[in-house]
């Protein structure tokens, strides 16, 4: 049974994965994708490796299994959050954030080759509404449609694309394992893969203090602390449930954008989010059937 307890919980979630895509929105300008990103996953892993220590085994199984974290990690982590960075330097986080909720629909997609489930006619409609919720969110952005325009929405549908691909594998490769060793492995690890390219691409100015502010949100609030909120409503609630926290993530990413960034809220954003999750909850409402 979901207490009103949960459901705060839930909201604070998906506030703090909104507000991700403003704490990029603010710091990759100054800070570079790399550089940001290598520096909100080192930080979130500095943070999270204490509570892996109080794991029983949880060093022994990051070891173990230290190939399979380190691949799922590039995936689920390094690119995605690479890609979602760069994107960020041209589209508002309002708009990252509905882009961002593609993920459950990628995740129906890749389904298909990796675990043989059939393109049923809903799971069809499903990704032909968020196709539709996507092609009406980049057609009524104002700007002349081209590659300019097309590249940063690509580059979010790839971040999304990766998410869905690093689940299934993740479920394949590392069935059993407990959540907090997945997380802090494949953060480390991406932390480590994006080391070289952070250093090459730094930022010749210093940051200034308003952008330190935000990696270390971004790192502790938005990555490490809200893993630690995701997985323990997980355990409590169940995957299903907890993975509601995606239709509430445009709706606090639109609102953060609007209200710190001055964003506009058009007509053609809220149409395509709708668009979006009324996709996603049809292959949702799909695989519960």
């Amino acid at each position: 049974m979901t207490e009103p307890r949960d459901w705060l919980w839930l909201l604070l979630l998906a506030a703090m994965w909104g507000a991700s895509f403003l704490f990029m929105r603010v710091a990759v300008p100054a800070l570079g994708p790399f550089p940001l990103i290598a520096l909100r996953l080192g930080v979130a892993t500095l943070a999270l490796l204490p509570l892996l220590g109080w794991q029983p085994g949880g060093f022994g199984l990051w070891r173990q299994h230290w190939r399979a974290i380190a691949v799922v990690g590039v995936f689920l982590s390094a690119l995605p959050f690479c890609l979602i960075a760069w994107a960020t330097l041209t589209l508002p986080a309002g708009v990252a954030s509905v882009l961002n909720a593609t993920t459950p629909l990628m995740t129906a997609l890749w389904a298909i080759p990796l675990a043989g489930e059939a393109m049923t006619r809903q799971r069809a409609a499903g990704l032909a509404l968020g196709l539709a919720g996507v092609l009406v969110l980049t057609l009524g952005r104002g700007a002349a449609f081209g590659l300019d325009s097309a590249l940063p929405v690509l580059a979010m549908l790839g971040a999304t694309a990766c998410y869905g691909w690093s689940g299934h594998m993740a479920r394949r490769w590392l069935p059993g394992l407990p959540p907090l060793v997945t997380a802090t492995g494949s953060l480390a690890s991406g932390a480590i893969l994006l080391l070289p390219l952070a250093l090459w691409t730094w930022p010749p100015q210093a940051p200034t203090a308003t952008v330190w502010g935000a990696v270390l949100l971004l790192a502790l609030a938005c990555t490490a602390f809200a893993y630690v909120i995701f997985y323990r409503l997980i355990a409590k609630l169940g995957a299903t449930r907890a993975s509601s926290v995606t239709y509430l993530v445009p709706v606090f990413g639109v609102l953060w954008g609007a209200l710190w960034l001055g964003e506009a809220v058009s007509a053609a954003m809220l149409a395509g989010g709708v668009l979006i999750l009324a996709g996603v909850l049809l292959l949702g409402w799909q695989r519960r059937g």
